[in-house]
């Protein structure tokens, strides 16, 4: 959003590339002026009869955008590479490039890094500006020409064309949109997290008895495994003790207090680095917003990544995430509307897995964890409590996860051969989840990928590996990947019907955020009734053109001021 262009390059024909020069400063070769370039390419990268092919053309979309540019008719190279290997690989450029055409190309660094000093494309000469971006451009035009052609072979195509490419102006629009945040609210929450901060240190240093750097693991390794002689203390390749999440997790179940507090005092340190204190310096200078990135290819199952800051890793959990939340407000006049999928990945998993129990739950509006807690622990309905029913919770959704015995056990705080019977027991009452557990990870074995309900094909790497840790952690994935994949795309269908309803209907409505199964709105109050009236409708229906799913899908919406409140 705050970029500003320095060249553009494209290419006509294979083989046929060239590079515009605007900005750079270097003079040796008279530049074209921005004005002339905007009134030239403009006419064509908005003719809707042309179609324009890039490498990532989101990024080119926002950029122009800024010009006033809108592109119209585009394919993305990187794009039809994800539909075709999701899972197998990365998908920049230069990977297709040697892959597909067993071409190695200028890398970005390798004009951007002269003597040894990191420079700006603008400070790049325009030679070698020329020789990298018109390269690019010709590689993406040389890839389209395969990339369609392999993704109509795989039968493909469809899914590219109906579900991954109309998202990238929906995308790029809501990555230009932003979020408005309250400043003053995140540095009163900074306050407050740097003094729980301090006071959990002193608990820390007291039990320690020494003062000593809690963030280095190096520090922190020597004190619970050399001075205070715990147990797992197991060494790295780096030669310092492993303090990972796992190890202090295990340190917790076991009632080692200091380990407690490490996990609490990383969660506040977290809190206030990378959310306050990482959230104030991303603002713009420009729109006074926050404006994302959201990766779309860069995930195993299809769901879209948030980077730069992220967004969709805001913890929700803890009072204190939820803090974090309230920060995002929205305009003067204006509310912000959250609008989520209500279970969609159980509900999926009972479609995929054709549990007719599960399927009449939802059918009867059912409480679906009240439901598996009274199957699996044999208890009714008057004699259910509110434990009982948590602990149906994890389960549920640690089965769509693949979890262990020893994971349940962690989650549940109880051994692992209650966790074990936990497991067994559900499995005997469902038992359809665990032929579709099997069912799976034997076809995976021998295709090498899974498909989702909708048809998005999804390899996962290690699946017939002779490393056992790799091959259940490839057998786990194998089962989430159809679920979780299949309410990606759920998500990803419905996002094009949203935005062409507030198109057509003139609002003035803005699509904000994506956080996985749900979407966040910037509304104006005379808008609110007409968000509420149609937006569920249309995500309950949306899906219905590819798949007709056995289970009805529900949709809740929540409004406030703030990102908390509309939850």
């Amino acid at each position: 959003v705050d970029a500003q262009i320095v060249g553009f390059s494209m290419s006509l024909d294979n083989s046929k590339s060239c590079y515009i020069p605007l900005t750079h400063n270097d003079q040796s070769v008279e530049q074209i002026k921005l004005d002339d370039f905007i009134t030239i390419v403009k006419k064509f990268l908005e003719d809707p009869s042309i179609l324009k092919i890039g490498q990532n053309i989101k990024y080119d979309f926002i950029i122009l955008a800024n010009l006033g540019i809108m592109i119209k008719n585009i394919d993305d190279t990187m794009l039809m590479s994800y539909v075709l290997k999701t899972g197998n690989r990365g998908h920049n450029l230069d990977e297709l490039a040697l892959d597909y055409l067993s071409h190695s190309t200028i890398k970005f660094t390798d004009v951007t890094n002269v003597n040894k000093k990191k420079i700006s494309f603008q400070d790049v000469d325009i030679k070698s500006a020329l020789k990298y971006a018109a390269e690019d451009s010709d590689v993406t035009y040389r890839l389209w020409e395969i990339l369609k052609i392999e993704l109509i072979k795989n039968k493909l195509y469809d899914f590219y064309f109906f579900v991954e490419k109309p998202l990238v102006e929906i995308i790029a629009v809501m990555e230009i949109n932003g979020c408005k945040i309250d400043n003053e609210e995140l540095r009163n929450l900074s306050n407050l997290f740097s003094k729980k901060i301090e006071i959990i240190e002193k608990k820390i240093f007291k039990l320690s008895s020494e003062e000593f750097n809690i963030a280095s693991p190096k520090q922190l390794g020597e004190i619970l495994f050399s001075k205070l002689k715990m147990p797992y203390g197991k060494k790295g390749k780096s030669g310092n003790f492993q303090t990972d999440v796992k190890i202090l997790e295990k340190l917790k179940s076991e009632k080692y207090e200091i380990a407690s507090y490490i996990l609490e005092w990383r969660q506040f340190a977290k809190l206030k680095n990378t959310y306050c204190e990482g959230l104030l310096s991303r603002e713009s200078k420009k729109t006074r917003r926050i404006h994302t990135s959201f990766g779309m290819a860069s995930t195993l199952t299809g769901r879209l990544s948030s980077n730069d800051p992220n967004l969709q890793n805001i913890p929700i959990k803890t009072p204190e995430g939820r803090q974090i939340r309230k920060a995002f407000i929205s305009k003067d006049g204006f509310k912000i509307v959250s609008v989520d999928y209500s279970q969609i990945e159980l509900r999926i998993l009972a479609h995929v897995a054709n549990i007719s129990s599960l399927i009449n739950a939802f059918k009867e509006n059912k409480d679906i964890h009240s439901v598996t807690a009274m199957e699996v622990f044999q208890v009714k309905k008057e004699n259910l409590t509110n434990e009982l029913r948590r602990r149906a919770k994890i389960i549920n959704f640690g089965i769509i996860y693949g979890i262990s015995p020893y994971g349940l056990a962690l989650q549940l705080e109880i051994s692992n051969s209650d966790a074990k019977s936990y497991i067994d027991s559900y499995f005997l009452k469902y038992p359809g989840i665990k032929d579709y557990m099997k069912l799976t990870v034997s076809k995976c074995r021998s295709d090498g990928f899974v498909m989702t309900p909708f048809g998005r094909r999804i390899f996962i790497p290690f699946i017939n590996d002779k490393i056992a840790s790799r091959r259940n952690f490839a057998e786990r994935s194998s089962i989430n990947a159809p679920i979780q994949g299949g309410a990606a795309d759920m998500i990803k269908i419905v996002m094009p019907k949203i935005y062409q309803f507030l198109k057509e209907e003139g609002l003035k409505t803005k699509m904000l955020i994506q956080v996985h199964d749900e979407l966040i709105f910037e509304v104006p109050q005379n808008e609110i009734n007409i968000m509420k009236e149609n937006i569920p409708t249309i995500m309950t229906n949306s899906h219905k053109n590819f798949l007709d799913l056995s289970v009805p899908i529900k949709v809740d919406l929540g409004l406030g001021e703030n990102w908390d409140e509309a939850n």
